[in-house]
């Protein structure tokens, strides 16, 4: 069957999350949007992984949905994990000593399993403190203990080119898989491509062809689930998804952003309202010019730097995506509007209550549908995205880049 699945997701008890981020509200906005599997995050959180126990039942093998509730939401067992620790790595004549900052999404079959791995956490570190714990651990060992414990569960490091906390990322990273988790290597199965790049930008590293590339939305608020997805056709379990991830055969397209959108695309300063791309960083030899502090480098330059495929090359087991935008922000930028502004909502409600969801809707609703419910504007701008007709003012340094419909 066809699963479109939203696997790293966030729960309230991590860090700049919005309160509402609970069951109850997740599946709401997961029937909203036509997402049938969500990731729950956050398992490693006592009073998170509480609430799940409590709230969720049986489902499918290695799935969950919510008791006393008639949803087809299901929910797939997930946690972000930040490793930061160091690990100097040689590298011709010379050693990068500096230290590391690696996410990673850990999947687990059951509540059993989970149950195992968060008392060996709690006695590597705070678990406690966030829903998105810091462990003072290496990667490779994480994946050891995640492993030893149950051989079905995934590791998959967690958007991997953000500059900041991932495994390619220019301020704390590596420059390999193989750097990361040396001989444990062979089981990493997948990545996690994050909003600033897309499948495309990541087929220029021939040495990513090993492992799939998969799309989550790392949400911290409900309306945001599903901006970025995974499309399968299997059987709906824990085993029928991570089966697809691993072998990519049911793997059918992945959602994505336009890489444009996400917030560590260009080279840049905040602070400067300086935004570079890779050869403007270049030419200023990574510096702002304003401030003269080092510029935070982003996703298109280190992936330039990684590359050694040029521009435009595509995979031959490539798995395909199809690049949206959310509905509200193109009904917004089709009217001329702010995401928030009442029009936007009842345009939104419209669409959704006479066509079904929001997948629906961006990929299959024809013009004459959507022109019924909403504006001519509405439905040329939809369709246009579909086309990839949309200029984008790229995001750096935390900023999310600006759409505007063509």
């Amino acid at each position: 069957m066809k699963i479109i699945a939203d696997l790293h997701i966030h729960s309230k008890y991590s860090r700049a999350t919005s309160p509402d981020m609970d069951l109850e509200e997740l599946d709401k906005w997961a029937q909203t949007k036509g997402i049938n599997v969500l990731g729950t995050g956050d398992f490693t959180h006592p009073a998170w992984f509480l609430n799940l126990q409590k709230k969720l039942k049986p489902a499918e093998p290695g799935l969950y949905k919510l008791k006393n509730n008639k949803s087809q939401t299901r929910f797939l067992l997930t946690s972000e994990i930040s490793c930061i620790y160091k690990k100097p790595i040689r590298r011709g004549s010379g050693q990068d000593s500096k230290v590391r900052k690696v996410h990673l999404i850990v999947f687990a079959p059951s509540f059993e399993t989970v149950v195992k791995i968060n008392k060996k956490l709690s006695s590597i570190g705070n678990i406690k403190s966030d829903g998105r714990p810091i462990l003072g651990l290496d990667a490779k060992e994480l994946l050891k203990i995640v492993l030893d414990i149950d051989e079905n569960c995934l590791v998959v490091p967690a958007h991997l080119w953000t500059p900041w906390f991932s495994l390619f990322g220019s301020k704390s990273g590596f420059d390999s898989i193989e750097e990361c988790f040396d001989e444990y290597s062979k089981y990493i199965f997948a990545v996690e491509t994050g909003l600033c790049s897309n499948p495309e930008m990541n087929w220029r590293v021939s040495s990513l062809d090993k492992v799939a590339l998969i799309s989550n939305s790392d949400a911290h608020s409900a309306s945001k689930i599903g901006r970025e997805a995974n499309v399968f056709d299997t059987e709906l379990s824990y085993k029928g998804i991570i089966d697809a991830i691993k072998s990519k055969e049911k793997f059918l397209y992945t959602i994505e952003f336009f890489p444009e959108q996400g917030k560590y695309h260009f080279d840049g300063h905040r602070n400067c309202k300086v935004s570079f791309s890779p050869s403007q960083s270049a030419g200023a030899n990574n510096i702002c010019p304003v401030c003269r502090k080092p510029l935070v480098i982003g996703v298109l330059n280190r992936v330039e730097e990684l590359a050694d495929r040029p521009e435009g090359f595509v995979s031959k087991n490539k798995v395909p995506f199809k690049s949206l935008i959310p509905l509200e922000e193109i009904v917004a930028s089709s009217i001329g509007k702010t995401v928030l502004a009442k029009d936007v909502g009842i345009y939104y409600d419209k669409l959704i209550n006479n066509l079904g969801t929001e997948f629906n809707i961006l990929l299959d609703a024809n013009k004459k549908e959507i022109e019924k419910f909403s504006l001519p504007e509405i439905a040329q701008g939809i369709l246009q995205v579909r086309e990839g007709k949309v200029k984008i003012e790229p995001g750096y340094d935390g900023v999310y880049g600006k759409i505007k419909i063509l």
